[in-house]
């Protein structure tokens, strides 16, 4: 059901990791006309909003101007009155320390139309994500949730300290860093044994999310040694000893490690999850983009002449994409290739022709054009005509060995990869990265080329494959260890069997 006109979405987006995102919030966001949103939302949360729809930032910045209440609420007025689907888009749930009953019943007095998207607060998901279960038979079956951090301008407190201190259950306290030392003194005295464990949930559920656990009497002492800094939250309560045998973030292989992806924006998302689901921060630094040729009348006469061919190769997964495209631009489908062999570079290439319903003929086990120029000597291809579908720039090597084998070989650019520019903010990520996976020699050579002196020599080069550790060398850059299959999955391999003996910086 899509965002309909004239209606304000009170849509929480969840603590921080974008997996956690509800799938109603999705939807709401990819059909909005207007997104109205907060600073701790997850990163990507708004790649899936339309083109062409309003996106306005609204967060509150500490110690920085921000957008006041009633001006937000507004403007959410406004842009329903002027018969759009608006998107209120929050960190975390609207209703837990997110003001959002307020914006709700401001637009209930407007006559507007809204509706509440929950999301999951972080209070269950940073917690969770530490290994610190809330409540737990025998040790806490209540739990409360406390703003650690009241405003200032109020005056009185509206917390109940000595309540609070004897709750018998777990205590929960969000935006708590800035006067976590105040916090736990007052519990303690008003009675909280200051030997009761408590911890600090600093960036619950994002990357680079740090566990600190000390007593309460110790806890923020240890907190500013160890340079913990919002968003983050506290918890006190016996449930806190559970995180010893709970804790299974920091287990996941690569947790606290920082990787670069330096593949196309379009390519790198399956990577980038890959490697956040094994625990790695993933700064996406995509040094090439692709840009298609289909339109070309070199494509456009080898689509037309596409049953012809004897011999179709295909060198990489994005070739097998826009192969496809500018068949399906002609009105053909899979079935064009029926009466030709069709050889794949590698398994990723092998795998794109597959989920297009072609089971390629011949797949090298290694990833380079002599392994393929070998895997077709049992391919007759004297007198035959031959398509290499392939990048603008690749090499020739497949080409001059077939054609010296007698073949009519047709090579056609069905792509070029143009240099990308980086953002400056991920630049600056990069400078303390780990690792960097390159996928391909011109992820290399672009990626030198943009960053310059910026280029974060200390990080290890992880190769997807012989090509492309050429070219690190030959750029200066040292290869940390090379992928056995040249393969995506192979370069995750080589990055885990690498990160295992190594201690996360």
């Amino acid at each position: 059901m899509s965002a309909r006109p004239g209606v304000v979405y009170l849509v929480g987006a969840g603590p921080g990791d974008p997996g956690l995102m509800t799938a109603r919030s999705l939807e709401l966001i990819a059909s909005a006309d207007v997104i109205f949103h907060d600073r701790l939302i997850p990163p990507g949360a708004l790649d899936g909003a339309r083109e062409g729809a309003e996106l306005v930032y609204v967060g509150k910045t500490p110690a920085a101007p921000s957008m006041p209440q009633e001006e937000i609420g507004k403007r959410l007025i406004e842009a329903a009155r002027a018969g759009n689907s608006v998107v209120r888009l929050k960190g975390g749930d609207p209703f837990i320390f997110g003001r959002g009953g307020e914006e709700g019943e401001m637009l209930s007095d407007a006559g507007i139309d809204f509706e509440v998207v929950p999301g999951i607060t972080a209070g269950v998901a940073a917690t969770a994500y530490a290994g610190i279960p809330v409540t737990y038979r025998g040790d806490a079956s209540a739990v409360a949730f406390v703003t650690g951090h009241e405003d200032p301008e109020k005056g009185a407190t509206d917390l109940d300290w000595k309540a609070l201190a004897g709750f018998p259950g777990t205590l929960v306290f969000y935006m708590g860093v800035k006067r976590l030392a105040e916090n736990m003194k007052a519990l303690i005295a008003e009675g909280r044994d200051p030997e009761e464990l408590a911890a600090v949930v600093e960036r619950g559920t994002m990357t680079g999310q740090r566990t600190v656990v000390a007593t309460l009497g110790t806890l923020a002492e240890v907190a500013e040694r160890e340079g913990i800094a919002a968003p983050a939250l506290v918890v006190v309560g016996k449930v806190v000893r559970h995180r010893l045998a709970l804790a299974w973030l920091e287990r996941r292989p690569l947790h606290g490690r920082r990787i670069v992806v330096t593949r196309a924006r379009a390519q790198s998302s399956g990577l980038a999850a890959t490697l956040r689901g094994l625990g790695a921060e993933v700064v996406e630094l995509p040094a090439i983009r692709i840009e298609s040729r289909i339109e070309s009348d070199e494509v456009q006469n080898a689509i037309a002449a596409i049953d012809a061919y004897s011999l179709v190769c295909l060198t990489s997964p994005n070739g097998v994409r826009l192969l496809f495209e500018a068949l399906e631009a002609a009105g053909l489908d899979a079935r064009a290739l029926a009466g030709a062999t069709v050889a794949a570079i590698g398994p990723g290439t092998a795998a794109a022709l597959a989920e297009r319903g072609i089971a390629a003929d011949v797949v090298p086990e290694r990833f380079v054009a002599e392994a393929l120029i070998e895997a077709l000597e049992t391919v007759e291809v004297d007198g035959q005509p031959v398509l290499i579908a392939r990048a603008a720039e690749a090499r020739d090597v497949l080409p001059e060995a077939l054609s010296e084998r007698g073949g009519k070989v047709d090579v056609v650019a069905l792509y070029e990869t143009v240099r990308e520019e980086p953002a400056p903010e991920d630049v600056e990520a990069a400078q303390s990265a780990d690792y960097i996976t390159f996928t391909s020699s011109s992820t290399v050579h672009n990626l030198r080329e943009a960053l310059g002196e910026r280029f974060p020599d200390n990080a290890r080069a992880i190769s997807i494959g012989p090509i492309t550790s050429d070219a690190l060398r030959d750029a200066g850059i040292p290869v940390q260890t090379e992928a056995k299959r040249h393969d995506v999955n192979g370069l995750v391999e080589a990055l885990l069997a690498e990160a295992g003996g190594l201690q996360p910086k």
